[in-house]
């Protein structure tokens, strides 16, 4: 074990496993079982325990993936084995298959995301993710414009909100729902934090309360076409409203190791640090050759650079977490951050 590296800070620290690559790492098999390494060991567990035993940064969480369909019995043996690791867990739920602007859809959409909010439900697991507002890289879809928008804005709050009344999560363990929006390209509409936001707000004020908050993920806001300073303000202005989630320190376009990132990790998670509702900041990597995101290789080649220098995907995933705890450390330091 390294010298260990403490976090000065009550902001919890963790690790988005995607750089074990969705196919044969995160994504069930055709019959919905999860991938194991070559011990049996469940593939998200065993990279995990690899992290936390490496790491000089102590790992206090794993957010995961939660596809609809998935054996009850590997799911269950996911959050234990995670848990076993002194780890909390977190939710994202994997919507696929069915838009979730399109009102033909809201069946479809409201089932799978009703099946990961029951799951999290069971497991006693209080923060969930997803990047439900839209469907994933649609072939022929278009951004939707004025009337469209918010046509679109309405939907999603229906649908949403469906299943939070299905599942009764305001009485549940489940306190809040975090809402990732992607790059352009990945989705064609809900591309920033303002548009984002948009629908945050409306589901909010849909439910009478703060459930629904805006995921920070620095790749995706530097990916949009809003500049840093844009982005600042409005990571001011959503966090004043209390509505700002977690943030996930990744690199734009490579998605790969945090120094490729041009500096967006750094200010906006300064600028999350200066509103005071900071909580969850995740470091997370995307594998440049998984065979699951070839088409986000299609759409940027920037994605399929192998930013690695030398070392593996675990290796850089700890880099990221000394950087991102350096970082935040040096906001305590510089009293911008609460110890």
């Amino acid at each position: 074990m390294p010298e260990a590296i403490p976090l000065k800070t009550n902001v919890e620290l963790g690790v988005v496993p995607t750089h074990i690559q969705f196919a044969g790492g995160l994504a069930p098999d055709g019959e919905g079982r999860l991938p194991r390494d070559e011990g049996g060991v469940l593939r998200v567990v065993a990279e995990m325990a690899r992290l936390t035993e490496a790491s000089p940064v102590r790992i206090q969480s794993a957010q995961v993936t939660v596809f609809p369909g998935v054996h009850e019995g590997d799911t269950d043996e996911l959050v234990s084995g995670l848990r076993a690791l002194g780890l909390e867990v977190h939710l994202i739920l994997m919507v696929g298959g069915a838009d979730p602007m399109n009102p033909a859809d809201e069946d479809a959409v409201v089932a799978m995301l009703v099946a990961g909010i029951e799951v999290a439900k069971k497991h006693g697991i209080t923060q969930i993710a997803s990047t439900s507002i839209e469907e994933w890289m649609k072939p022929g879809a278009t951004p939707k414009t004025g009337a469209d928008f918010d046509a679109a804005v309405a939907q999603n709050v229906k649908a949403h909100c469906r299943a939070c009344r299905e599942t009764d999560l305001a009485n549940s363990c489940v306190k809040h729902w975090h809402i990732e929006f992607l790059r352009g390209g990945e989705f064609q509409t809900f591309t920033d934090l303002r548009k984002c936001w948009a629908f945050v707000k409306a589901a909010n004020a849909e439910l009478g309360a703060k459930i629904f908050k805006i995921m920070v993920d620095a790749a995706h806001c530097g990916d949009s076409t809003l500049s840093i300073p844009e982005n600042e303000a409005l990571i001011a202005e959503i966090a004043a409203n209390d509505e700002m989630g977690m943030f996930h320190a990744s690199s734009k376009t490579t998605r790969g190791c945090l120094s490729t990132d041009d500096g967006w990790i750094g200010a906006l998670l300064a600028a999350a640090a200066k509103t005071g509702k900071l909580e969850y900041v995740f470091v997370e990597l995307f594998h440049h050759e998984d065979a699951a995101l070839e088409g986000l290789r299609r759409l940027d080649p920037g994605h399929g650079i192998d930013t690695l220098d030398g070392r593996d995907y675990s290796e850089a995933v700890i880099d990221g977490l000394v950087s991102v705890t350096r970082r935040l450390n040096n906001l305590v330091a510089r009293g911008v951050l609460n110890n």
